[in-house]
């Protein structure tokens, strides 16, 4: 579903990746993991067109992302949840997934009825906090609304940067949860996780990015066996 290829990218005369090369098959989710500064991010900002590479080609579904807009590839059916969340604070809930639905071409309102009872059926949290503006949300409720709005977009891959970051245990195990379901769904998700074992727990295969490349790459079992994932992350 998406295939990344020899991708070089970085911020202004800053190279950050080198080459990088992996790919997520439908139906999957995979893990792309590393401590911080090594460009994960910078991958994931990438794929979604919010950084042009210097060199490389990005596909989804054999479509060339490379020189899109964040907006076009969203239509395609790519959907971010982004580090930190960045959901609106001033909107309410229900504000901020209708938002969502900026990225779909019919926004009917049966449409949007059937995504928001969807929604709600995974995340009834939101529900009770509908009118409720995001800035009043928790940080594992904001985590919630940030993952329920690009499934207002009927995303098919969902790019997720850091979900459970700085979230409580319960709301953690809620995270890993929502993501299994996202597959029992048919989503495809690719992870940035710096929590191995979160992700090595939800995911069937990954990769350890280590300054701009590729170190290794495996099932999950793989990575947990493996000394370089044991090195680089503490595993």
């Amino acid at each position: 579903m998406l295939a990344i290829r020899d991708l070089h990218a970085g911020y202004g005369a800053t190279p950050i990746l080198f080459g990088v090369s992996l790919e997520v098959r439908a139906g999957e989710a995979v893990a792309l993991l590393g401590k911080n500064g090594m460009g994960k991010t910078t991958l994931m900002k990438t794929a979604m067109g919010f950084l042009r590479p210097s060199r490389g080609v990005i596909t989804f579904e054999d479509r060339d992302l490379t020189r899109l807009t964040p907006h076009e590839i969203a239509r395609l059916g790519v959907g971010l949840v982004p580090e930190n969340r960045r959901i609106f604070p001033g909107l309410t809930v229900r504000e901020n997934l209708e938002l969502g639905l900026s990225a779909v071409s019919e926004r009917s309102g049966a449409l949007r009825r059937t995504r928001l009872d969807e929604v709600f059926h995974h995340f009834p949290r939101l529900r009770e906090r509908i009118d409720q503006p995001g800035k009043t949300l928790s940080g594992g409720e904001q985590q919630m609304l940030a993952i329920a709005r690009v499934m207002m977009a009927g995303a098919k891959l969902i790019l997720m940067d850091e979900p459970t970051q700085g979230l409580a245990p319960a709301m953690i195990r809620h995270i890993r949860e929502m993501i299994v379901e996202l597959k029992r769904l048919g989503v495809t998700v690719l992870l940035v996780e710096q929590n191995a074992r979160v992700a090595l727990a939800v995911c069937d295969r990954g990769y350890v990015m280590e300054k701009g490349v590729i170190v290794f790459a495996g099932s999950s079992q793989d990575l947990r066996d493996s000394p370089v994932t044991r090195e680089k992350l503490g595993v």
